[in-house]
């Protein structure tokens, strides 16, 4: 299954397939509004919640870390996220949070999963209509099943670096903050970047509309940036969200070998790590 879907398609396989629409909007730094507000207001009708911030680690010290199984698997039954459903996760503004619950649902196995290309904007664009009111989610029993495989940690990219393991190591975070030059939004933080890395920023992925670019697009920018087909590529960020943009990317046009891996702990957990190497400067 292709992980985007266009909102002309998803209008049309409403009506064919048991899907579950889920909004995974939050506000990212430097953002101030109310999803939950906004979902009342406006969203695609029969969709429900899904709150990044509630699918994470509440023991975790750093933003957004991926909960427990038994956690994951309570909180998506409740969503009604069932295993033989098919899943649509969309954006109110943009697709990186999207693009993180995309990633969380095929981190714990459920593979019929895509992401709305465009987000809201897009369905509005269509002229498809929006439903107001609250989230009525139905529950419906998850059964997880873990892809560990697709996550690295800390000790997994201290070994890209020193080179006792393969591995290309792409950053989703603007230019100005991979090359030190910007501050990190996080109190505290150097920024600069991992040695190796190379800085591709989520928003050059994407079109004037909130759309990936086209796929040849796609696939000249990820080969000038050293990925071949034999390239395991690891994806990174401030705090494994946007991360999740360069993994939705790759796997769209097929880029890399097999599935990339997200540095969940991403550039919070590296720069707030005693003795972690940070560079500045250009890659």
């Amino acid at each position: 299954m292709h992980p985007l879907i266009s909102a002309s398609d998803l209008s049309q396989a409403l009506q064919q397939d048991d899907i579950l629409v889920l909004d995974a909007s939050m506000a990212l730094p430097g953002q101030a509004f109310d999803p939950q507000q906004r979902f009342a207001n406006a969203h695609v009708g029969g969709a429900v919640r899904f709150d990044i911030d509630t699918f994470s680690d509440p023991d975790s010290p750093l933003p957004h870390t991926i909960p427990g199984q038994t956690r994951f698997a309570r909180l998506a039954s409740e969503r009604g996220m069932g295993n033989g459903r098919r899943l649509v996760f969309y954006d109110q503004d943009g697709m990186a949070c999207a693009a993180r619950a995309w990633w969380l649902a095929r981190l714990f196995g459920h593979e019929r999963v895509q992401v709305l290309e465009g987000g809201l904007a897009a369905w509005k664009s269509a002229g498809l209509p929006l439903e107001s009111g609250p989230d009525l989610a139905a529950p419906a029993p998850f059964v997880a099943r873990p892809r560990y495989a697709r996550v690295h940690g800390l000790g997994d990219v201290l070994d890209i670096v020193h080179g006792n393991r393969p591995g290309l190591i792409l950053d989703a975070r603007s230019r100005g903050r991979f090359e030190g030059t910007d501050p990190e939004p996080r109190a505290g933080l150097q920024s600069g970047h991992m040695p190796g890395a190379r800085s591709l920023p989520y928003g050059e992925l994407l079109d004037a509309s909130g759309r990936f670019l086209p796929a040849e697009k796609l696939k000249e920018m990820f080969a000038q940036l050293g990925v071949t087909d034999g390239t395991t590529v690891t994806c990174t960020c401030g705090s494994g969200m946007t991360a999740c943009m360069i993994a939705l990317a790759l796997v769209s046009v097929g880029a890399g070998a097999g599935e990339p891996v997200v540095y969940d702990g991403s550039w919070a957990e590296w720069a707030s790590t005693p003795d972690s190497p940070i560079v500045s400067g250009a890659a």
